[in-house]
């Protein structure tokens, strides 16, 4: 192993959170307390209600282009608290409880960081020598609530980036009407979670092929009878119905840019969290290429490793992953198949690097130890950060180390092409270690990233500076190899 190490490039870009940009989110409380709203905004007179209704979409129709929508919609969860009296009120009055129902959420007024990034599957508006880029990053709010954001940008022939302007419009995506989940998934995931039996599977017979949630409420229903007792179709009914909305489909309208885009939680294991996304422009045996992303859903006190995916960044598949692998934070899928089998790298015990096989994307119960720690700056924990970048000499994995201080560094490593259990190299030194600049934020002396790029000849890394904001670096490809074998 060289004891060289390979020359790195800071750039002079930092993103950094924007508390301008603000989502709508739904605002209520329990039911007393709602109704009683209610009835304070109903009891308003017309013409003040009518004013302030004019004022409100004055004051925010600019910064939330669908806001009629978003209080009909947050109107509609809370009308049938609606006194009997009071159930056919006007439209502009539904319209004006909406917008008490509502708060307006900034995403990202704690931090934007642990990035990731991909060449798009499209180059073709590219100059010779220039890679267009998707990136990913985790914004933070209030309460630490995580989401998904995205940026577009390129790296020339000489290494000049350009990152797109996010803007402040910003819109969470909405599910895809009357979406379509595969069944024999849907089985799986209910088999993995040990959750399947013979009246579940009753219900997934009458399902056929493919099914939407409401489908799925209308069978559960219509079998009610079928269950020996009402508590156990009850029970039935809350664990297949949420594994299922576990799953989800959102769409990036055609009026909506990646950069407007935000993955905000939804789902109850995603409620407290959508952690540090892991791209990957996943190729499949056939050539055909998507993208795929790993992230952690959190609930407040269980992770969920979840799946994403896109074909074409408009519709973007939500799924849990399954089996008894996947445990833990920092799952990244290789990007093509090894041997016929998808292929993961994570830290399933918290500490060490594993590398996990599967014949299915959604369930992973194969592992095998690759790497522990082993330098000084890795003796707390390593793992990976984010997707390997395949050379002919090997995948080029990126990986974090915690050492002494908590101190967060990034180093790499390199593994066989045909056997990725095989290290063929590793950092001896961190490739990244936090400068004096980059020490302090909201957690300090952390240097992480979610994915790097190749680029012509260097390695592009976007990564997060002490958990606050997000900044670029690159390295030649040819010094990171030399530095490894």
């Amino acid at each position: 192993m060289s004891s060289n190490k390979p020359r790195l490039t800071r750039l002079p870009i930092t993103l950094r959170p924007d508390p301008r940009r603000v989502i709508a989110r739904f605002f209520g409380s329990d039911d007393a307390r709602n109704r009683r709203r209610l009835e304070r905004i109903l009891s308003l007179p017309e013409d003040v209600a009518d004013r302030l209704l004019c004022e409100l979409e004055e004051d925010y129709s600019e910064q939330h282009r669908d806001l009629v929508d978003i209080w009909m919609e947050h109107f509609e969860r809370v009308a049938p608290l609606l006194p009997v009296a009071w159930q056919n009120v006007s439209k502009r009055r539904q319209l004006l409880a909406g917008a008490y129902f509502t708060m307006e959420y900034a995403i990202e007024s704690s931090a934007l960081f642990n990035p990731s990034i991909v060449p798009l599957p499209d180059q073709s508006p590219a100059p010779p020598g220039t890679t267009r880029f998707l990136m990913s990053l985790r914004a933070t709010g209030e309460g630490h609530i995580s989401s998904v954001v995205f940026r577009r940008g390129s790296i020339d022939r000489n290494n000049y980036l350009v990152i797109e302007e996010a803007g402040q419009v910003t819109r969470p995506l909405a599910d895809v009407p009357d979406a379509e989940f595969d069944t024999s998934r849907y089985r799986v995931q209910l088999a993995e979670a040990g959750l399947l039996g013979p009246l579940e599977e009753q219900v997934l017979e009458r399902l056929g092929l493919s099914f939407s949630i409401e489908e799925l409420e209308r069978e559960l229903l219509s079998m009610r009878a079928v269950f020996p007792t009402e508590g156990a179709w009850e029970q039935s009914h809350r664990n297949m119905l949420s594994v299922a909305r576990s799953s989800y489909k959102l769409l990036i309208g055609d009026d909506v840019s990646v950069a407007e885009a935000v993955i905000f939680p939804r789902s109850e294991n995603e409620s407290r969290g959508i952690e540090d996304l892991r791209l990957v422009l996943f190729t499949e045996e056939d050539g055909f290429r998507h993208i795929y992303g790993t992230y952690t859903a959190y609930n407040g006190t269980t992770i969920f490793p979840t799946l994403m995916e896109t074909s074409d960044l408009r519709v973007i598949t939500i799924a849990t992953l399954t089996g008894r692998c996947a445990r833990n934070k920092g799952m990244a899928l290789f990007p093509r198949r090894v041997g016929g089998r998808y292929v993961c790298s994570g830290r399933i015990d918290g500490e060490n690097l594993y590398i996990m096989y599967s014949d299915n994307i959604l369930v992973w119960n194969e592992a095998y130890l690759a790497m522990e720690p082993l330098q000084w700056w890795e003796f707390s924990v390593i793992g990976n950060c984010g997707s390997p970048i395949e050379t002919p000499e090997g995948w080029l994995l990126l990986t974090h180390g915690v050492g002494p201080m908590r101190q967060y560094c990034i180093g790499a490593a390199l593994l066989d092409l045909k056997d990725p259990t095989r290290v063929l190299g590793r950092s001896r030194e961190p490739l990244i270690a936090p400068e004096e600049d980059e020490r302090s934020g909201y957690v300090p002396n952390v240097v992480y990233t979610c994915g790097a790029m190749r680029h012509n000849d260097v390695i592009l890394i976007p990564y997060a500076l002490s958990d606050h904001s997000t900044t670029f670096a690159y390295v030649p490809l040819e010094d990171l190899l030399e530095s490894l074998v």
